[in-house]
């Protein structure tokens, strides 16, 4: 299993307050080649709108399971992202307190921990269960970070864009503190036009 977090960010570390390349970070995105795409309940949020209103093509045969981490059961647009055109089916992370859904909601559900999801079970359920030898996070920092801080997290893959984002700047890749990491192990850096840089580092936990 692999778990590899790829982020578009300022030069500070930022995730908001500048316009990122979408179309580079989602190219180098797919070089991957993930079987499961982990994705935060904040990120699909976001997002959800422009989702009820996008063309939808049906399931992507050929592309990664989206697992949304949902513990408080928020996400309501889960036809919209089974048929976006970029993902397999969907799979909601949930927990045993997770409030009750809606009858006759068709999205299927993986129970794990109690009152937070259980990253470290989904993860090996996703393995043993769905086959996923490659799991990339796109998601916002919250999720990125309790990753790192449970030693979860195998790569770093970080798009940095030549700005500062400055006051507009109040989330980071990591959340809202570092964890303990003991070594960040660069393995490649790569340049692109524009000023863009793909720095990809190799993630040691703390023992």
């Amino acid at each position: 299993m692999y778990v590899v977090a790829h982020v578009a960010v300022s030069v500070e570390g930022s995730t908001t307050g500048f316009e990122p390349d979408m179309r580079r970070f989602y190219e180098l995105a797919s070089t991957f080649k993930e079987d499961v795409t982990l994705v935060g309940a904040d990120t699909i949020l976001a997002q959800e709108e422009a989702l009820a209103s996008a063309p939808q093509p049906g399931p992507a045969p050929a592309g990664p399971l989206l697992a949304i981490v949902d513990g408080r059961g928020r996400v309501s647009e889960w036809e919209s992202l089974r048929n976006a055109g970029h993902w397999s089916d969907v799979l909601a992370l949930h927990t045993m307190t997770t409030p009750p859904r809606p009858p006759g909601r068709t999205v299927r559900e993986l129970i794990v921990g109690r009152e937070r999801v259980d990253l470290a079970e989904a993860i090996d359920v996703l393995g043993r269960n769905h086959g996923a030898n490659v799991i990339r996070v796109d998601s916002g920092g919250a999720l990125i970070g309790a990753l790192l801080k449970e030693g979860l997290l195998d790569e770093v893959s970080l798009l940095v864009h030549p700005c500062l984002a400055g006051a507009r700047g109040r989330h980071f890749w990591y959340g809202t503190e570092p964890a303990s990491v003991a070594d960040l192990q660069l393995t490649t850096s790569e340049s692109f036009d524009g000023g863009l840089v793909w720095l990809r580092y190799r993630v040691h936990p703390a023992e």
